[in-house]
């Protein structure tokens, strides 16, 4: 007796999960270059804004850094104002992506040791401590501009014609 022909066999619904599967990989991989720009968009203008803020007053930002003990307050808060201001400027253009996104990453990095240390260190032992630091969400969006690149819609990638922008 043979099966009816509505039954389908184990290896045609394995077949169809692994198509399913491919085509759902396909159409949400389409949504990494809109993602990455709207990162870019965002986080650029909120580190350009930043950076602005801070070299319109280098004054406050150099006494802050010098209430934290930062080698080179002057120095260090015109180096900071302006990697914050160029840096989120070429971020919206999306060139030199991942340089400024490992740049801007550090940045944010030696902000949590020098303003909040305890919340960088409690990242496992107290996650909400690290997470509603003020650093964190900059944080995460240099890191996913460094591990991740512009994506399609950027300067870098229609230099360089590469799938790694």
């Amino acid at each position: 007796m043979s099966p009816s022909p509505s039954a389908t066999s184990p290896a045609k619904n394995s077949s169809l999960i692994a198509d399913t599967y491919r085509n759902f990989q396909h159409g949400s991989a389409a949504l990494q270059s809109p993602f990455l720009l709207l990162v870019r968009l965002y986080w650029g203008w909120q580190f350009a804004q930043t950076g602005w803020g801070k070299l319109h007053h280098l004054n406050h930002v150099t006494a802050f850094f010098s209430s934290l003990h930062i080698p080179a307050p002057g120095p260090m808060a015109f180096f900071v104002s302006l990697l914050e201001l160029v840096g989120g400027i070429l971020l919206i253009a999306g060139l030199a992506t991942r340089l400024m996104g490992f740049l801007l990453a550090i940045d944010m990095i030696v902000a949590y040791i020098a303003t909040d240390p305890s919340a960088l260190a409690s990242i496992v032992s107290n996650p909400d401590a690290f997470y509603n630091d003020a650093a964190y969400t900059f944080l995460i969006a240099s890191l996913i501009l460094l591990i991740f690149g512009a994506g399609r819609f950027s300067v870098d990638y229609w230099l360089f014609r590469r799938r790694e922008c």
